[in-house]
């Protein structure tokens, strides 16, 4: 049964907990980077046709953290707009220091 949460902070918590394995974190990392990436690449070439493939990238690198590293089930499933919130907040804390890339 999906876990219903009161707030983004309260979710994160367990996001967190989700993404254990810092190569896992660095997947996501990876992901949010270069899906971030190709939309610059795609807003610049004006090729709108390839935009499908951003969050390819994004997803496909933190499912395979989670599927090969973690062992678990992506957050994006059950929770999708507090998880992709997660990924900025714990990219985040990373660039901060707060998480351990």
């Amino acid at each position: 049964m999906k876990q219903r949460y009161r707030s983004f902070a309260q979710f994160y918590v367990f996001y967190l907990s989700q993404h254990r394995t810092a190569a896992c974190r660095r997947l996501h990392f990876a992901g949010l980077v270069l899906g971030l990436a190709a939309l610059v690449v795609i807003g610049i070439t004006g090729r709108w046709s390839l935009l499908p493939i951003a969050p390819l990238i994004g997803y496909g690198f933190g499912w395979i953290g989670h599927f090969v590293f973690e062992k678990n089930r992506p957050a994006t499933l059950s929770h999708p707009l507090y998880s992709f919130l997660g990924d900025f907040a714990m990219a985040r804390d990373i660039l901060r220091g707060h998480v351990r890339l």
